[in-house]
C-alpha cells in the first residue's frame, strides 16, 4: 500500500536534521586561567561550524556559574548570540568576556556552552549541541 506522502514526493527533513550533530563546537580561554584579584576578563573563544548540508539558523548560549558574570557588574549569567543562518562548512568565531565576582574562591568552574539550530524563528529549537569546559581560578 503506497502511502500519501510518498505519493506525491513529501518527506519529512527534520528527521535527517536531528538525527546528526550539527556543529562542531571549538572553546578555549585566553588566558587560560584567571587570577580572583584581576580585574581584567578572561576571554571564552568559541568557534563553531556548520557540519550539515541545509543552511542553519543558529544561535549560542553560555552559561557561566554565580562565581563569574558575562559583564563588568557580574549580573548577568546567561547570553544568547543569535548569528543568523550558518552555510554548510561555514566557520563563525565569537568571544564572549568572562569577568570574575568579589566571591570567587580559587578551583575549578564550570562553562557551558550550548548551540541551537532553528527552524522558522529563534523560539523554535530543531536540535542542539552541548560542551563545557572547566575555567581553571588560581
Amino acid at each position: 500500500m503506497i502511502k500519501f506522502d510518498e505519493l506525491f514526493g513529501k518527506k519529512d527533513v527534520g528527521k535527517e536534521l536531528t538525527r546528526s550533530i550539527p556543529y562542531d563546537l571549538k572553546l578555549r580561554f585566553v588566558p587560560f586561567r584567571m587570577d580572583p584579584k584581576s580585574k581584567q576578563p578572561v576571554h571564552l573563544e568559541i568557534e563553531i561550524t556548520n557540519l550539515l548540508d541545509e543552511p542553519l539558523l543558529t544561535s549560542v548560549v553560555v552559561q557561566v556559574s554565580k562565581a563569574f558574570g558575562l559583564d563588568a557588574m557580574g549580573l548577568n549569567n546567561t547570553r544568547e548570540i543569535r548569528m543568523s543562518y550558518l552555510q554548510h562548512g561555514e566557520k563563525k568565531q565569537l568571544t564572549v568576556d568572562l569577568y570574575s565576582s568579589s566571591r570567587i574562591k580559587s578551583g575549578e568552574f564550570p562553562v557551558q556552552v550550548t548551540a541551537y539550530s532553528h527552524y522558522r524563528d529563534y523560539s523554535h529549537i530543531l536540535n542542539s549541541e552541548r560542551k563545557r569546559i572547566s575555567l581553571r581560578v588560581v
